[in-house]
Order: C-alpha cells, then sequence, then structure tokens
C-alpha cells in the first residue's frame, strides 16, 4: 500500500536502484508501493557500466541513489554538469547483504524513508588560522618537525632549557626554551603561559646566547603540535582542535602528525553543537550550587561554571552531547540532532517498516564506529537480520533514557546502543540504567569490535509480549519520559530509580521546617511553589529537577530526596507538604507570617533584647508590617520624625536684612 512520504526531501520523487552485480535482491516495484516512489528498473553496475544513468538522474534532480558506497563518482559527475551532488544512502550493507532469508523490503522502506528526511540544518562558525605554530618535545624531534613545517607555517620550537646549548644553527623558524605551565584555548585561539622562558639572541659570535628566564609569560598560536612524552595539555585531547599529538617512537605517526599540521592554515569552519538557555538552567541561585551535571560529564572541559549558570565554549566543544543527555531541565540541547529529530526519525522508520509488512523490529543506534562494523560485517559476515534497523547518530551519547523508552512506546521490541573507541561510555552506561530502571532491558549497551561477532548480538532475539497500547511520545526529554513511561507500565505508579536520574520527589522534615520558603523562591523549575493567602509549602513533583538547590538553601536541613517516577496523576498537581496557622495582628487582625514562628521570636526577644525590653515594644512583634509602621510613627521616639522644620523665608525677610545694612 502506498504511503505517500511526509516531511521528506520536497524535490525527490524517484530511486535509482542497483543490486551490485547480484548481490543482493531488490524487489523494484515492492520498494515503489512501500514507498510511494517511482523506482527505477534494478541496475547491476550502476557505478560502472550505466555512468550515464546517473548523470541523467543527477540532471533531473528528483532521483535518490540508493548506493553509497560509490557517492564520490556521482560527487565528480554533478560537479562536471554544474549540479548539486545527489542524495545517496545505503540500502546494501544495511538491509540487502545479509544471510536472514525473510523479506528485507519493509527494511529497505524504513532506511529508504528515513535518508530522505529532511535533517536539520549544521550551524557553523567560521576560524581563522595565520599557521603560528607551536612545536614542543625532544630537541631532535621538535627541530625535525619545525625544519619540513617552517615551509608552510610560522613555527616556534620550544626546547627544555637543558637543550639551550645544543643549538648549532637555526633559520626560518624561532626556537625559545621554556616550561609550558598551563594551556588554554583551541584551534586558532590558543593562549599558552610558560615559566622559566628564555628567548634566542642571534647576535654575536660564538655558542648562542639566551635571555634572562621569565615565569608567567604569556603567548598565543593556532596550532599546538605535541610531540613530547608527557601528559597531554587538554582533557580529552583527541578532541580539541588544532592539537596535535603523535608518538615520535612511531614514525607514520610522526610524519602523519606533521602532515596533519601543515593544513591547518587559512579559514576553517568550526561546527556549533550545543544551544543553551540559561534562563532554565538549574546550575546555582544566590551562590548556591545545584546541578552540575553538563560540567561533570563534558570531556573537553568546554563547559565551566560562570556563576548561577554555565559557559560553553564552542570552540572547545567537541560535540559529544552528553551535556544534553544529562541536562535535567533541557536548557542544554544539541543542535545537530535535537531530541525532536530522533523522535521523528524513529516515526518514519516505524510507519514505513510495518506499512510494509514488517514485524518485531529491533533498533540499532550506532555511529561511525558502528557504521563501519556493519559494513565489514556484511561483507564478510552474516551482516545484520531483517528486522534489525540500524539508526546512525553523530553523538550516540545523545540517545539517551527518553529516547530510547520513546522507542520501545513506538513498537521497537528492543533498543540496542552499539559504543565505540570514541563513545562517552559512562553518560551511556547511566542513562541505559534510569531506562532500565523504568522498564526492563529498555536499553542494551553493547561493545563489539570484531565485525564478524556484531550479529552475534541478535541471535535468539525473543519477541516481547504485546504492548497493551503504543505511543508517539513528543515534547522535551522529561515530557517524553513520562508519556513513553506510563505506555510501557500501565498497571505501575511509581518507579523507583538510580541516584543520579533526574526525577523524584522532595521530602520534608516538618518538625525542622519553618516555612521560611527560601526553597520556593529559589527553585529553578517552580516545583516548589506558595500559597500567597496561607502559610503553605506547595510541591509539584512532576516539575521537580532533582537538581539539589532546596536541599543546599535550606537553612534548617529540613529537605531530601527519593529518586523515583511517578507515573500518577498526583504528579502532576501540588500538593501540600507543610502548612501552619497564620498569626492575626494583634491592631487589625489581618493575617501575616506563621503563629508558631511568631511566638518563637516573641519568647526569644520579648523582654530579653533591648529593643523589645518593654511591653510596648515587644508589641512590634505582633503586628503586621502597616501597623508596626503606624505604630512606630505615633511612639514617643518616633524613628521616622525629624527636627522641626525652619520657618519658610519670605520677601519681607530679605527685605529687612538689606535695612540693617
Amino acid at each position: 500500500m502506498k504511503q505517500g512520504i511526509e516531511k521528506l526531501v520536497d524535490k525527490i520523487e524517484k530511486l535509482l536502484l542497483c543490486d551490485c552485480e547480484g548481490s543482493q535482491k531488490v524487489d523494484s516495484a515492492a520498494l515503489a508501493d512501500a514507498t510511494g516512489l517511482k523506482c527505477s528498473k534494478v541496475y547491476s553496475e550502476l557505478c560502472i557500466k550505466n555512468l550515464e544513468i546517473v548523470e541523467k538522474a543527477i540532471q533531473s534532480g528528483d532521483t535518490a541513489i540508493c548506493c553509497e558506497q560509490q557517492s564520490s563518482i556521482f560527487d565528480e559527475i554533478a560537479a562536471d554538469i554544474d549540479k548539486d551532488s545527489p542524495i545517496v544512502f545505503d540500502i546494501r550493507d544495511r538491509a540487502g547483504w545479509t544471510v536472514d532469508k525473510k523479506t528485507v523490503v519493509p527494511k529497505m522502506a524504513a532506511l529508504t524513508a528515513e535518508a530522505l528526511m529532511e535533517k536539520p540544518i549544521q550551524k557553523t562558525k567560521d576560524v581563522t588560522s595565520q599557521g603560528r605554530c607551536l612545536i614542543l618535545g625532544d630537541c631532535e624531534s621538535v627541530l625535525e618537525a619545525a625544519q619540513i613545517l617552517q615551509e608552510t607555517l610560522s613555527v616556534t620550537a620550544l626546547l627544555d632549557p637543558k637543550d639551550g646549548d645544543e643549538i648549532l644553527n637555526v633559520n626560518g623558524f624561532d626556537v625559545v626554551l621554556g616550561k609550558i605551565k598551563n594551556a588554554k584555548g583551541s584551534f586558532g585561539d590558543f593562549t599558552i603561559v610558560f615559566d622559566n622562558l628564555q628567548e634566542l639572541v642571534p647576535s654575536g659570535r660564538g655558542p648562542f646566547k639566551w635571555t634572562h628566564a621569565q615565569d608567567g609569560a604569556t603567548s598565543s598560536c593556532d596550532i599546538i603540535l605535541d610531540l613530547s612524552k608527557d601528559d597531554a595539555l587538554f582533557p580529552a585531547s583527541e578532541k580539541r582542535d588544532g592539537y596535535i599529538r603523535a608518538d615520535v617512537g612511531q614514525k607514520t605517526k610522526f610524519t602523519s602528525a606533521i602532515l596533519n599540521a601543515s593544513q591547518l592554515q587559512g579559514t576553517f569552519e568550526k561546527s556549533l553543537y550545543i544551544k543553551y538557555e540559561a534562563s532554565i538552567c538549574a546550575h546555582s541561585r544566590a551562590e548556591k550550587p545545584a546541578c552540575s551535571n553538563c560540567i561533570n560529564v563534558c570531556p573537553t572541559g568546554a563547559v565551566i561554571s560562570s556563576g548561577e549558570t554555565v559557559t560553553i565554549d564552542p570552540g572547545i566543544c567537541a560535540g559529544c552531547g552528553a551535556c544534553a543527555a544529562v541536562c535535567p531541565s533541557g536548557a542544554i540541547e544539541y543542535e545537530p540532532g535535537p531530541i525532536s529529530w530522533i523522535l521523528a526519525r524513529l516515526a518514519v522508520i516505524q510507519k514505513y517498516y510495518k506499512g510494509a509488512g514488517g514485524k518485531n523490529p529491533y533498533l540499532l543506534v550506532h555511529d561511525d564506529h558502528g557504521r563501519e562494523l556493519i559494513s565489514f560485517s556484511a561483507r564478510y559476515g552474516d551482516g545484520l537480520p531483517s528486522n534489525v534497523i540500524p539508526m546512525q547518530l553523530d553523538a550516540i551519547a545523545t540517545f539517551g533514557h527518553a529516547e530510547a523508552l520513546a522507542a520501545h512506546a513506538s513498537g521497537f521490541e528492543e533498543v540496542f546502543l552499539l559504543t565505540g573507541p570514541k563513545s562517552d561510555t559512562d553518560t551511556i552506561l547511566g542513562e541505559a540504567e534510569i531506562a532500565n530502571a523504568i522498564f526492563e532491558n529498555a536499553l542494551r549497551v553493547v561493545e563489539v569490535n570484531d565485525p564478524l561477532e556484531l550479529s552475534n548480538i541478535f541471535e535468539g532475539l525473543a519477541k516481547r509480549a504485546d504492548k497493551t497500547q503504543l505511543s508517539k511520545p513528543m515534547g522535551s526529554r522529561r515530557q517524553v519520559t513520562r508519556v513513553a513511561s506510563k505506555t510501557l507500565n500501565p498497571e505501575k505508579e511509581i518507579l523507583p530509580l538510580p541516584d543520579h536520574a533526574p526525577y523524584g520527589a522532595v521530602l520534608l522534615d516538618n518538625d525542622s521546617c519553618t516555612l521560611c520558603l527560601s526553597c520556593v523562591s529559589l527553585c529553578p523549575s517552580g516545583a516548589l511553589g506558595e500559597n500567597p493567602d496561607l502559610p503553605q509549602l506547595r510541591f509539584q513533583e512532576d516539575a521537580c529537577l532533582q537538581c539539589g538547590l532546596c536541599s543546599n538553601i535550606c537553612p534548617e536541613n529540613a529537605i531530601s530526596y527519593e529518586k523515583r517516577l511517578n507515573l500518577s496523576n498526583a504528579a502532576l498537581e501540588q500538593t501540600i507538604l507543610k502548612e501552619e496557622e497564620p498569626f492575626a495582628c494583634i491592631e487589625c487582625g489581618s493575617l501575616f507570617g506563621v503563629k508558631s514562628s511568631v511566638e518563637r521570636i516573641i519568647d526569644k526577644l520579648a523582654g530579653k533584647h533591648s529593643m523589645f525590653s518593654n511591653s510596648d515594644a515587644a508589641k512590634l512583634i505582633q503586628m503586621c508590617d502597616d501597623c508596626r509602621i503606624n505604630a512606630q510613627y505615633h511612639s514617643d521616639n518616633n524613628p521616622f520624625a525629624g527636627g522641626e522644620r525652619p520657618r519658610v523665608r519670605t520677601t519681607e525677610d530679605y527685605l529687612s536684612k538689606r535695612k540693617d545694612h
């Protein structure tokens, strides 16, 4: 049944198909029926013998090519005829090449529909490098690298002070002696602080001379080539743009590092990954610490505290997405792949897979590393089963507990997340722990390095019991989690969660709480509230971020937490944690404050403090603001009273003064 692909690239109407020399079965008619697109006949060697067909397809601009392996050839053809590169995607490695004898049309239809979805626009900024390169390491390696790079870059060689006497001749680059105290910044904007810095004095005869050593000297550069055996200058140094580190003992890596450095001059596009909304950040209030999840998980140190909010350095950010996954308020969003984009992809995959007759789908989330494993597994091994649908993400750490639960709620039997060498495993495992606490085996984190073993993780997959209902969660991560969790747990209301979960209840020690309401004034999400007419502390569990701020600010240490997910409707309503009788003003009778607190103050101050030594002064404690001011104004010792006002001077006064003179 034709479906018509919505939310997809509008201009694409046709598919160009190839069975790659008969190595896969592609059913053109069935795929056309499943996707609603016009499908070509199935060619056998599209990238070799049928390039004229490819050229016509590119010329038309309305055709997508189901062959990703030869995309470079298709790009060249497009450039030759002055057309945009065609949309290409893979159905061979991820679907066609499999030992699974079941039909692969539903999977191909799902992958086709997903590939043709309009993708979020990747924001970038320009980064300019003037080619100022600092090289550090042992004397021999640094000088060798400097000699090579001086032709293309402006090189400064940093050597250990003990190597000063080894310098016999320097041409084409600068040499300094010293130690790096600290370094910060990123490609195009590094700032280096040196200790014991000595610069070369080129004049004079005989051995080179050096300036007096200086501590705390600061300089800047665009590129750092680190050939030392010391610890890296930056955390997660492999993710720091412009910082190149190599083991000089391995010639190929040494040569590769020099080659990479030589290319880093000019203007480059730096991807921007994070969108940050400071107004809903729960990092801090009134100098009291709260949530620091993003700071704790950032591998590069791009996220730092800046008072009540955080600052994210886009130059340092490597786009791992971990901060967005653990942000409880949604203040941080991963722009290249926000949760709305992931949910849309899941919905399209489900629609076209099941619309083509597919049953019992499993989801495999992966990154570039996983894509390579899938390709090798398909070529040399069993490939993926026909009901295991791969979904590639730029940063798999962004696929957290909310996304996993949404996948199950939309109909996936199991969700697998394939980690790789560059994965932020700690963040991924933490999110999996939350997901699995809400729904058993909601997110299975797997690590496979051998492509021939990839298919083994899907052996003996059992079908879950039929879910009573399915849903398509939408909204923020918190909203998605709640809707999906209710779908997956129709008979449960309270689900216990691990300690790092961003959901839970506030527990109040009623005996300690004085209803000062300092927690209310600082709560970043509005989970804690008050009643303007009565002394009450109210709480809405669904809004609580479990950020810890109310506990940190409470002067009586009366607040603690229970990590849980409350799926009942009561979590959406305000409940009263504590209420007390208000105190009635002894003058006008209006209600103010808390009766127990006023009585406690009277007991501590009346007749015991110099300001409230007599009965009239003590009564001020029992008055509302208006009556207290009025009583003070009319008292004998009126604090608002001033001296007698001077008489207004008149014209007669000035004239009489003239007569006197």
